[in-house]
């Protein structure tokens, strides 16, 4: 009976034995897996982001300056038109007529003057020898005065409709692309009173950026020197959608004064535009260097939370428990990473994704990755 005993017992804590194995295999299968990395420490150069807008280098409007019927346009919308190239023909005939007479009046105003030259220059001859009086020499060097100064006035209107005939040409004072004509061909214009504008050319070979900083940034960029300090070569800029090649800008101006409604100051940058993928008007953000980190601590920005107190990332301790930690942060490095001012170590280890799997407390089987 005794040894019967020894046998029930001798069941009942191997079975209790594995009980307690199973739990134990069961609880090791429920701890995840997760990815977890540390922070890059690097020397970096640091950024502040500003929304700023292209200017074309050069704008002209095309102008009518005469009056007349619009005869031609000889271009397309948004065609590259060169310097001097045609772009709209006026109805010329008033203006031709107007020098037809300014012409006419040029040829009578020559004829006097030579028949009045003659007649001085005959009376000067005949008073040598008394045949005249001064006072009709003198008759004649007035007269041919006058006629001289008629001259001069028909050789200005002659210039003047010259002027006004070429006009009826107009021509592209820029090189450049061209916006929608303003005025169909028929339609009149009237720019001898005032200018007409008929279209504009925008030279986008070379444009300006334009931005504002804080009065405080400002003061922060006098520490570094200024505009014309190094730093301030070669800003970076971005664009809402990438395009096919990066973008830099030399900053050139700074205005003499601060918006005091706004506490700003406006900077422009300058930048060539060799592969034609920018225009007027373009939005982009301006990434404004301020100083330098030599010790920036940087995480990855996707795995940077947020919640009603600001940031935070999960930190895993020395036991491999998930530590919800506070953080503050700078700016975005390099597109993908974020500098973080203030709540992590450089030997932290954080957990890069899956921040919905995990919580604070809990435990995990952590993956480093790179």
């Amino acid at each position: 009976m005794k040894i019967r005993n020894i046998s029930i017992y001798a069941v009942m804590v191997s079975l209790l034995m594995a009980g307690c194995h199973k739990k134990e295999n069961q609880h090791a299968e429920n701890i995840p897996d997760i990815e977890v990395t540390t922070p890059v420490v690097d020397s970096i150069v640091l950024h502040k982001t500003y929304p700023g807008y292209l200017n074309a280098g050069t704008m002209v409007d095309v102008v009518g300056e005469v009056s007349g019927r619009l005869l031609s346009s000889n271009f397309r919308s948004g065609d590259y038109v060169k310097q001097g190239q045609v772009l709209y023909t006026i109805d010329a005939t008033t203006y031709r007529q107007a020098l037809e007479r300014a012409e006419a009046s040029l040829r009578t105003a020559n004829a006097q003057y030579a028949y009045a030259a003659k007649q001085y220059a005959a009376l000067q001859k005949a008073i040598a020898v008394d045949a005249v009086s001064k006072m009709e020499v003198l008759q004649a060097k007035s007269n041919m005065d006058q006629y001289a100064a008629q001259v001069e006035s028909a050789k200005s209107s002659v210039a003047t409709a010259k002027t006004s005939l070429d006009k009826c040409v107009v021509r592209a004072p820029i090189s450049g692309y061209i916006t929608n004509g303003r005025l169909d061909p028929g339609a009149y214009v009237n720019g001898e009173g005032s200018p007409v504008a008929l279209a504009t050319i925008y030279d986008n070979s070379s444009l300006t950026v334009a931005f504002s900083i804080e009065d405080s940034q400002y003061e922060l960029m006098v520490g570094q020197g200024g505009i014309s300090k190094e730093i301030y070569r070669k800003v970076p800029l971005k664009f809402e959608k990438s395009l096919p090649h990066a973008y830099f800008t030399d900053l050139y101006f700074e205005a003499p004064d601060v918006e005091r409604s706004t506490g700003t100051l406006l900077l422009k940058g300058k930048l060539k535009n060799e592969y034609n993928e920018l225009k007027d008007g373009m939005y982009c953000t301006v990434n404004l260097p301020y100083g330098s980190e030599p010790q920036a601590i940087l995480v990855r920005d996707a795995s940077i939370g947020t919640d009603q107190l600001g940031k935070y990332m999960y930190v895993v301790n020395d036991s491999n428990k998930v530590v919800y930690t506070h953080i503050e942060v700078g700016d975005i490095y390099q597109d993908s990473m974020r500098l973080v001012t203030k709540g992590l170590k450089p030997n932290d280890r954080y957990v890069t994704a899956a921040l919905l799997k995990v919580r604070n407390g809990m435990k995990i089987n952590p993956k480093m990755v790179r």
